[in-house]
């Protein structure tokens, strides 16, 4: 256990130059005993994909929705000008540069040439293009790490470092293998004493990562390859600190660096969509005994922040952050007493492939907050009145605002906060607090969402000064 297993995310993985003197050599020597999974580089999963936020499509998406041959070749072609646009910017080396053109040039025209194929056999009646979407949205975004993962050896071998690319992505690869035997055959050579190893973040597998995870693959190759090769730790590079709040909330003045926290306290980030890692990845750490520092990749001598399964010291609250949700509240007078309302709102939420974040209920009134768009509930509303025409369903847009830490106890977190928010102004519609004291919830219209962090935090954590200063 001498190793570590360390994740770049893609917005720091396009500022390689800068990660080179300090992440991988530091002070002339190269940082062996070090493994690293990285990520495509900021923006090419979208162009490959589609973007994540706003739901522009890329070039699987193009291909899927049938929006014609010339939508997603051109869509091939702008994402090879992207890729090669981002590699140029860091390789400073004619060769380099050349070598990694020519390694997207072979990867997209191997994509085309098999879209092309699927296109021309699902043509015929026997063949259908949805049974090989999921195989294609994986062939797709495995094109951007292996590109990363490739300039990322290219650049170190520039410098002198024994660096070797570590492709998990299964390129023309004909064997069905797990992720554990793709993993370990992958690194059955590698000296990890003598070698820097740089892994691709996407792996193909016969479990098929998007599938159950889609764009979280990368945390889940991460985390199994720290669980197997039994690191020392597991560090994921962020171009942050994980702190107490949004500075840009609550001021850069009062935010505080965690420092360190546990599996709980990620787990509840992650819920809120503050997340720090992947709750599956999480979960494959966590069982075994791998601990997770979480630092700013641009502040290499900072320890950022530990999160393993120690409770904490002292009770504090650690974190408040939020989210925007939609209220889901179903009221039937005739649900008291009796069985199976809840079961049948699970199942059309499930459905509808909708996310819980957190639900109350009460004799005749079950709300779901969930973290969806509007079109998505409108469809689970509309499945609920055909089993229960007789009732009331609404759907509001509200935000969960949380006060979370290790723990709680002692705190008053609920009753503070309340005080908090009165006295600035704010009207809660909803708070609750489970009996793990892990987080405090207080449902907020949605403007209020900002205001009300800011309030809680001023209280909870600039206040009672428990947390680690941003700049310790």
């Amino acid at each position: 256990m001498t190793h570590t297993v360390e994740k770049i995310g893609g917005t720091s993985m396009s500022r390689l130059n800068e990660l080179r003197d300090t992440l991988f050599i530091k002070d002339g020597e190269p940082q062996y005993g070090r493994v690293f999974v990285v990520s495509a580089f900021a923006g090419i999963t979208n162009a490959l994909l589609e973007h994540k936020k706003t739901g522009k499509p890329g070039i699987y998406a193009n291909f899927a929705d049938g929006n014609g041959e010339d939508s997603w070749n051109d869509a091939l072609d702008q994402t090879r000008a992207t890729m090669i646009e981002a590699h140029s910017e860091i390789l400073e080396d004619a060769q380099d540069v050349a070598d990694a053109t020519d390694f997207v040039n072979e990867r997209i025209e191997g994509a085309r040439n098999c879209l092309v194929d699927l296109q021309r056999l699902c043509s015929y009646g026997h063949f259908r293009l949805n049974t090989h979407l999921l195989q294609i949205r994986e062939l797709l975004s495995g094109l951007g790490e292996a590109h990363s993962a490739l300039v990322t050896v290219l650049l170190l071998r520039r410098a002198g470092v024994s660096a070797r690319l570590v492709d998990l992505t299964g390129w023309r690869d004909e064997d069905e293998v797990t992720l554990e035997q793709r993993i370990m055959s992958a690194l059955e050579d590698v000296d990890m004493s003598n070698e820097l190893a740089i892994v691709t973040g996407y792996a193909q597998c016969s479990e098929g990562l998007m599938r159950e995870f889609d764009r979280g693959y990368s945390e889940v190759t991460f985390s199994k390859l720290a669980a197997l090769t039994g690191a020392r730790e597991a560090v994921i590079h962020k171009e942050f600190h994980l702190s107490s709040a949004d500075p840009k909330l609550v001021g850069a003045d009062k935010v505080r660096k965690l420092g360190r926290t546990n599996y709980d306290v990620a787990d509840q980030m992650a819920n809120l969509g503050m997340e720090a890692i992947h709750p599956s990845a999480a979960k494959t750490l966590r069982q075994a005994g791998v601990p997770l520092r979480v630092a700013n990749a641009f502040e290499p001598e900072d320890p950022g922040t530990l999160i393993d399964d120690q409770p904490a010291d002292t009770a504090a609250v650690e974190i408040v952050t939020g989210l925007e949700v939609l209220a889901l509240e179903v009221f039937e007078q005739d649900m008291v007493g009796v069985k199976g309302y809840d079961a049948a709102i699970l199942d059309a939420l499930t459905r509808h492939g909708v996310r819980i974040v957190s639900k109350v209920s009460n004799a005749n009134t079950i709300t779901h907050y969930v973290d969806a768009s509007m079109p998505d509930v409108r469809r689970v509303e509309k499945d609920l009145m055909r089993i229960y025409p007789q009732s009331e369903i609404s759907i509001r847009e509200v935000s969960i605002v949380s006060a979370v830490g290790r723990d709680l106890l002692g705190l008053s977190v609920l009753t503070r906060g309340l005080l908090a928010l009165d006295e600035a102004g704010l009207a809660s519609l909803g708070a609750s607090q489970g009996p793990r004291n892990v987080d405090v919830q207080y449902i907020m219209p949605r403007g209020d969402m900002g205001a009300a962090i800011k309030a809680l935090h001023d209280k909870l954590v600039t206040q009672d000064g428990q947390a680690f200063p941003l700049a310790a």
